[in-house]
């Protein structure tokens, strides 16, 4: 069953991809477009039309300072976030793009000098396989695994996750954007080829995910953004009935020995100092934590650990340890509601 629903989605993406037209027939997995920063844009305008009409994502999964970081990108396509994961990783950082589609691995390879002329430097490396089967890459060996709406096609999905939690390193980051359902989706959607292929069928129920993400290590994660997901098509609108679909990126760290499963209150206090690209005056860990440059937040534990104990310790002061514990913290509320538009855990 498992590999029957990836050959369905291989040659749906292979038939996209090859086509002249090179069109979805929903909106699905364009969304999110307009909420990429401008600091992205900039790099995005240099990528080339060939690697961006046959890219389909529904978000923007590049997360802020990945100067020098080991980044891997799960259902990579045609490689337009690999690419620019490579510019804002630099010469001393890597890029990893893994897809099981060899139409869309050929358009990214078919490209690859090109990119590595105008960057400077060639540090990418695209691997044909699996996203449940990361046999290639070693533990622990990636800063940031990021993935652009692939893992909803994943028959295997907790699979995929587990395989995710055992290349990141101790403060490493999941950081990924995809399709979401508010309800269990039926077999028959899931099954439906033209359905998968649109990222409805095989889309994760919220409630689902949070569990699986609790199995597989992750206590706490943050969502970035949750917002409707446009389908802009009929027919598409009936076979899916009353299910609302939404597109969510979601930042989840790995830190096991430091994350627990609520907000707990220890008195600690962060403040940002800026100096990340792209957030000069601010920084959002999530959808509702906004550290302003130079202002002391009170913070919980897990949001103190999340800024301090990965890449983003430099950036930030903290004042305050766990020596002392004050009981559940009140500031963090639940995950957030869907919004309009195109766009975990404890807070």
């Amino acid at each position: 069953m498992s590999d029957d629903i990836r050959e369905k989605v291989k040659e749906y993406y292979s038939k996209v991809t090859v086509d002249d037209n090179g069109k979805m027939i929903t909106h699905t997995c364009s969304c999110g477009e307009d909420s990429v920063p401008a600091y992205l844009r900039e790099i995005l305008d240099e990528i080339p039309e060939g690697i961006t009409s046959r890219f389909y994502g529904c978000g923007s999964p590049l997360p802020l300072a990945l100067e020098g970081c080991t980044v891997l990108d799960l259902g990579c396509g045609t490689g337009r976030d690999v690419f620019v994961a490579s510019k804002l990783v630099g010469a001393q950082g890597k890029v990893i793009g893994v897809d099981m589609n060899a139409d869309q691995l050929a358009v990214a390879r078919e490209h690859q000098s090109e990119m590595a002329e105008k960057w400077g430097y060639d540090n990418v490396t695209f691997i044909e396989g699996y996203i449940e089967d990361l046999a290639e890459i070693d533990s622990e060996s990636v800063d940031v695994v990021i993935s652009n709406c692939v893992i909803n096609l994943s028959p295997m999905k907790e699979q995929v996750f587990r395989e995710i939690w055992r290349v990141l390193k101790t403060g490493g980051e999941l950081y990924f954007s995809d399709i979401f359902a508010d309800r269990r989706v039926p077999d028959d959607i899931n099954s439906n080829p033209v359905l998968l292929g649109e990222c409805l069928g095989g889309a994760m129920y919220i409630e689902d995910f949070r569990r699986m993400m609790t199995r597989v290590g992750w206590a706490d994660f943050r969502y970035m953004s949750s917002t409707a997901a446009t389908i802009d098509n009929p027919e598409i609108e009936d076979l899916v009935g009353n299910i609302q679909f939404s597109s969510r990126t979601i930042r989840a760290v790995k830190l096991p020995d430091l994350l627990e499963d609520i907000c707990e209150q220890y008195g600690q206090v962060a403040t940002y100092k800026g100096g990340m690209l792209g957030s000069p005056h601010y920084f959002d860990l999530d959808d509702h934590h906004r550290f302003f440059k130079g202002e002391p937040m009170l913070v919980c534990g897990n949001s103190c650990a999340m800024v301090q104990n990965t890449r983003f310790g430099k950036y930030f002061d903290v004042m305050g340890d766990r020596s002392v514990h004050y009981g559940p913290f009140s500031g963090c509320g639940n995950a957030p509601a869907v919004s309009g538009g195109c766009g975990g855990g404890c807070c």
